[in-house]
């Protein structure tokens, strides 16, 4: 599932820690993040990961941290394009993204999930998951009021269920093996946004 190039993904120490955390509950799930495991894949001293994240909370918090760093180098590359209006330009970063996103970083989706479901079991992390969440919800709003959404807060939250259904099914879900074609995406994205924005005029 998710490769050990851990020590290749990050310049310091504590990324280093954070992204084989990541790994670890891509592979092993949350039983199998440990401060000992992080020490023994990473190939740090033992101790290396409690100096840094002294408690589970928060080691967990330095994952959701890299999570969410990570995913927005996916979801937001320097080729995405940028609209002024109209439905073009959405449909074509959305479906990029995703279609980034599912063929390039299986990993993180599953390490995604996994985070998720503990933030439903811990507080003190659902508060810290959903902070970090808001840097991809805000834009989304922005991109949707842009393209003439009537109301773009609603609409925001219909692609986000969409697309993390998409995510899901793809991922761990029965259509794990028929990922979209970025062309499909693409289709998938004109119909959704033609039902919220109606007949396009651009």
């Amino acid at each position: 599932m998710a490769t050990r190039s851990t020590r290749s993904t990050g310049s310091s120490r504590a990324e280093l820690i954070a992204d084989t955390a990541l790994t670890l509950l891509a592979e092993r799930g949350m039983r199998g993040l440990t401060h000992r495991a992080v020490d023994e894949l990473a190939g740090l001293p033992q101790g290396s990961t409690s100096n840094h994240a002294r408690t589970r909370q928060a080691l967990l918090e330095a994952a959701v941290r890299r999570q969410a760093e990570r995913e927005a180098r996916v979801l937001t590359p320097d080729e995405m394009p940028v609209g002024t209006g109209g439905r073009g330009a959405p449909v074509d970063a959305l479906a990029l993204a995703l279609h980034r996103y599912l063929t390039g970083h299986p990993e993180l989706l599953v390490s995604r999930y996994e985070l998720a479901l503990e933030a439903t079991r811990r507080p003190e992390l659902r508060a810290y998951y959903d902070a970090a969440g808001r840097q991809f919800r805000e834009p989304l709003v922005a991109m949707m009021t842009a393209a003439g959404s009537t109301d773009p807060e609603r609409h925001a939250l219909s692609l986000v269920a969409w697309c993390e259904g998409l995510m899901f099914s793809c991922a761990a879900g029965s259509y794990h093996d028929s990922v979209p074609s970025l062309d499909a995406l693409r289709l998938g994205f004109t119909e959704l946004l033609r039902g919220m924005l109606g007949t396009p005029g651009d």
